[in-house]
């Protein structure tokens, strides 16, 4: 595996440390007044989920881990387990519900998301950026309510709640960005 100094560590990165496995959520790099510069890096434990912070000077080294990303298929919910298969070799593999967070609502019957595999072991999981969804709840369109940037609540097929635009009326369909959780676009 590469090993890179500590101002190379960047969010998103999979490192090896201590003896596991790390996802580098945030890094701040640090100049301070008296003494040499150093990273700050937030990092989640991939197995367990627990957090840690850790200071990184340039010099140290450490080795960077690469994920291997398939994409694989939902199933079904069993037991707080997600099953997925691999749509090539027809493999199951079981992920932690907790492994999507907030997002776990957007996570549709068939739909197709990257699992990520460490040695081949399934390690974490991510939806594709853009969801459509049906809108099952929100005020009817006022005429005139034109001003920019207004806004209205709105609930989804799925129960999550988002703000949507004033022309969007009830049972239309709309595209979801899963990543900020926000209206992106008419489907």
């Amino acid at each position: 595996m590469p090993k890179i100094n500590g101002n190379e560590i960047r969010p998103g990165n999979v490192l090896e440390h201590d003896g596991h496995l790390w996802a580098a959520v945030k890094v701040d790099h640090v100049k301070p007044g008296k003494g040499g510069a150093f990273a700050q890096v937030e990092m989640k434990n991939l197995r367990n989920g627990s957090k840690l912070n850790e200071r990184f000077r340039s010099a140290d080294k450490v080795e960077r881990v690469r994920l291997e990303q398939k994409d694989m298929q939902f199933l079904y919910e069993d037991g707080g387990q997600l099953i997925f298969m691999d749509t090539e070799t027809y493999d199951q593999v079981q992920l932690d519900a907790e492994i999507l967070g907030e997002r776990r609502p957007f996570l549709q019957d068939g739909m197709t998301i990257v699992v990520e595999f460490h040695e081949e072991e399934a390690l974490n999981a991510s939806l594709p950026q853009k969801v459509t969804c049906k809108v099952v709840e929100t005020e009817p369109v006022v005429k005139g309510q034109t001003a920019a940037n207004s806004f209205k609540p709105a609930i989804l097929d799925c129960g999550v709640k988002v703000m949507v635009p004033p022309f969007v009326g009830q049972d239309e369909d709309i595209i979801v960005n899963t990543e900020t959780m926000e209206y992106s676009e008419r489907a």
